[in-house]
Parts: C-alpha cells; sequence; structure tokens
C-alpha cells in the first residue's frame, strides 16, 4: 500500500466503520472464524474501500501482506481480487489467497468478473481446484462452476466432475448440493440423473433435493417427483 494507505491507517478505518451488533451476527454465522478477528464492518463499506484501492492503484504490497490479521482484510483481499481487470495477475493473487480463506463467506463473495470473458482458462484451473486438499479451494472450485458453467457453457462432463467429489468436510458437502440445486434449475433434463441414480453421498443427496424443493424455479410436479427420490438413512 502506499503511504497514504498503510496498514495501521486501514486497521484504524476499519475499526472506525464497526458495527457491534452485525460483528455480533457475523460471528454466529460464520464459524469457522476466530471472534477476535471480526471487525464487523458491512459489505457495502468493504467493497467500496476495495474499488477506493483498486482505483488508486495501491493495493498491491496489502495482497502481499497474507496472512491479514482480520477477517475484514480477507474479504476486502476478496473483492480487490474479483475487481483486478488484468487475467494474469487476477488469477495469480487468487491463486495466492486461496490456501488462506478459512470460511465460507470470503470463499462465496469472491468473483473475479473477468472470468466472465476467459472460459477456457477459467475451466482448467477448476480442474486443479477441485483436486485441492483444502476445504475452501474446493468449495470455491465447485461455486466457479456453479457460476459460469451451467447456461451456455454447460456440458454434462461438469456435473459429473461434482459427482466424483467426496469429502468429510460440511463446507464442500453444502456446496455440492447447492451446485446440483442451482443446476436441477438451470439443467434439468441433464441433471435429473445423477440424483435418479443417487451419485451423491446420501447428505448432500438429500440437501441438494432440499434446496431444489425450496427453489422458485423448480415446478411443482418437479419437486414432489424430486421428494419421493429423497434417501432414507438406515
Amino acid at each position: 500500500m502506499s503511504e497514504s494507505m498503510n496498514i495501521a491507517d486501514l486497521h484504524r478505518k476499519l475499526h472506525e466503520l464497526r458495527d457491534m451488533k452485525y460483528r455480533d451476527m457475523q460471528i454466529k454465522i460464520i464459524p469457522t472464524i476466530e471472534p477476535g478477528t471480526v471487525i464487523g464492518v458491512r459489505t457495502p463499506e468493504l467493497k467500496t474501500i476495495a474499488k477506493e484501492m483498486l482505483k488508486a492503484g495501491d493495493y498491491k504490497d496489502f495482497l502481499e501482506g497474507l496472512p491479514h490479521k482480520y477477517f475484514e482484510e480477507n474479504q476486502l483481499h476478496a473483492f480487490i481480487i474479483s475487481g483486478i481487470k488484468d487475467l494474469d495477475e487476477c488469477m495469480e493473487r487468487l491463486e495466492e489467497f486461496l490456501p488462506y480463506v478459512d470460511n465460507w463467506a470470503t470463499c462465496d463473495q469472491m468473483s473475479p468478473k473477468i472470468f466472465k470473458k476467459h472460459k477456457e482458462e477459467l475451466f482448467s484451473h477448476i480442474k486443479v481446484w477441485l483436486a485441492s486438499e483444502k476445504t475452501y479451494t474446493v468449495r470455491f472450485g465447485v461455486g466457479m462452476l456453479m457460476e459460469h458453467f451451467l447456461n451456455d457453457d454447460f456440458d454434462p462432463q461438469y456435473p459429473e466432475m461434482v459427482a466424483r467429489l467426496r469429502s468429510d468436510e460440511y463446507y464442500v458437502n453444502m456446496m455440492i448440493a447447492w451446485y446440483f440445486a442451482t443446476a436441477l434449475a438451470k439443467q434439468y433434463e441433464s441433471i435429473l440423473p445423477f440424483i435418479e441414480g443417487k451419485r451423491l453421498d446420501d447428505w448432500t443427496h438429500n440437501k441438494a433435493i432440499q434446496k431444489s424443493v425450496e427453489s422458485s424455479r423448480i415446478t411443482e410436479e418437479q419437486k414432489t417427483y424430486l421428494r419421493s427420490l429423497k434417501t432414507t438413512r438406515k
């Protein structure tokens, strides 16, 4: 960061924006982060700071300061990466940061805009992320498949990749369930065989169905049939 925004200044600014009620809520819904690392800054304010840093071009020292002290710094890091317009720089910064991502919020709110224009390059990285041993790297990979490859770019090989994943991690399995629920809403006929064939583990299978029937994009007839496919645990 430039002298105009060193780390002490940034920490001071974040604490000035603290909302204690919001902080308490975040601690409850993001259980994997240490409460002492949460300041309590709302997402729109963090996104504003990220935009300011990107516009000023003084974000590079901050991105190199891993690991960060505060949850909000990780959020800020994710938002800065999401706004980097050069693909090579964005991907380099993302690969540096992914091993430090330790919660679903930072993982899910990181969505580089540049990826929309570079699907082929993105897909080559997704294959590597899905093979990672890091919980949130895998989750991010599934999330990118869900965000960028369920519409015009859809191919049956993509849900096949997700269906083959097996994990003991709640936050991986929840994202797999979310992926299949979203995929059912967008590519019902192609995805239904994965549910009928019970290609997922029981918990993830049932969670995918649960999320599907909660969706307004699934018809009542489809919901009734999906409910009939739930697995009864012994």
